[in-house]
């Protein structure tokens, strides 16, 4: 017997106790024999809403996974140039993960983004904290402080150069440029813009991922 879901009137089979397009939990009907008791028919309530996530387990996993993660996309990480699918892969496992320890059998795609973005958010400042602890250690405890310097100069005086000029920017413009770029502050900036996009960009991913994997779970819960 098919029924209509109470908030997008999408159709329900016989035993849904989710509605599969907004995923509402439904109230499922039974008929039972129960003699004595004075109600011989029951609604049953599913206990579980698909679109609420339940911090405290789901944390867990999310630190399980987002430091390593966010560890793989710092900057100076030899596999830091597949940063992105890192953390769009740690968040879709952790939404796996978290259906899988309570035995739910999806949620929605917005639960799953939520656990992406904390997931991306942490394992972003992650990838940030070992980016910039990795630079000091080099240049304070390696002493290769000049040749990060010397790399630096030579990619602003040269590439950014030569690519500015393609560009049409002409060559005043382009001196107080690199002027600033090769100042104490012009390289605090970068560094400062290098780190920000990189964790807006882990951020963007882990959502994605996130969401991924609860529809990932989602194809493959039980049907009526």
């Amino acid at each position: 017997m098919e029924s209509t879901c109470n908030r997008c009137h999408g159709t329900l089979q016989a035993g849904d106790c989710y509605c599969p397009t907004c995923g509402l939990p439904q109230l499922v009907y039974s008929a039972e024999d129960s003699a004595g008791a004075g109600n011989p028919e029951r609604w049953n309530e599913a206990v579980q809403d698909a679109s609420v996530v339940l911090w405290k387990p789901a944390l867990r996993l999310v630190l399980l996974l987002a430091i390593p993660a966010g560890m793989l996309c710092s900057g100076l990480s030899p596999v830091s140039l597949l940063g992105v699918f890192w953390m769009a892969a740690a968040a879709a496992w952790a939404v796996v993960l978290y259906v899988r320890s309570q035995q739910a059998p999806w949620i929605t795609l917005g639960a799953g983004a939520r656990i992406g973005l904390v997931t991306g958010l942490l394992g972003g400042w992650t990838a940030a904290g070992t980016t910039g602890a990795s630079l000091l250690v080099m240049r304070f405890v390696l002493h290769h402080g000049s040749q990060i310097d010397k790399l630096w100069d030579g990619m602003v005086k040269d590439e950014m150069s030569r690519q500015w000029a393609l560009a049409g920017v002409d060559a005043h413009t382009i001196a107080v440029y690199q002027g600033w770029l090769l100042s104490a502050e012009g390289r605090a900036g970068a560094a400062l813009g290098g780190v920000l996009f990189l964790v807006t960009a882990l951020v963007f991913f882990a959502v994605a991922g996130g969401a991924l994997g609860a529809r990932l779970m989602a194809t493959r819960r039980p049907q009526g």
